[in-house]
């Protein structure tokens, strides 16, 4: 029983990778295929779904503490992008409108790599301190956007008028 479920796993390889253990193109054209269809979904529903309606994500930490997380706001700032209300998105969340773009190239270039290449090798020459300091920089935002005083007020999610 156990040689043909080898056997089959064995199958199963061949057919995705080759032989040299690099997924095959077809294979990763399909993935992408599957990604970009379940994104082009979520933001299709996002687009046509206001959060504020009831629809959004519960932030757990503001819910049972009552202070803002990092990423406070982050579904109404998207929706908000969505629409072409840059400065209401930024008024929900500034450190997502900021990050966001370079989020964007940074997933673009590596789902690039791989595609062409079956291996992506840009995350592997990042520097340690750099994701270290974007970690460090979300830690101090998301304690410096609950001081309530101005100006650290602005960067607590808001309504613009």
């Amino acid at each position: 029983m156990k040689k043909t479920g080898d056997k089959m796993l064995s199958m199963m390889k061949e057919k995705i990778y080759d032989p040299s253990g690099i997924m095959k193109k077809e294979i990763r054209i399909i993935i992408s295929a599957g990604v970009f269809v379940i994104l082009l979904a979520g933001t299709l529903f996002l687009y046509y779904h206001n959060p504020k309606d009831g629809l959004g994500l519960v932030c757990p930490i503001y819910t049972l503490t009552g202070y803002y997380c990092p990423g406070c706001g982050a579904g109404r700032a998207c929706y908000a992008i969505l629409h072409m209300r840059f400065y209401q998105a930024f008024r929900y969340n500034p450190l997502l409108v900021l990050i966001l773009p370079w989020l964007i190239l940074y997933y673009l270039i590596c789902w690039i790599q791989w595609l062409i290449c079956g291996r992506e090798k840009l995350s592997v020459n990042i520097p340690l301190w750099i994701p270290m300091t974007v970690l460090i920089m979300m830690l101090i935002y998301g304690i410096v956007r609950n001081i309530g005083v101005y100006p650290f007020t602005v960067l607590a999610p808001t309504k613009v008028l």
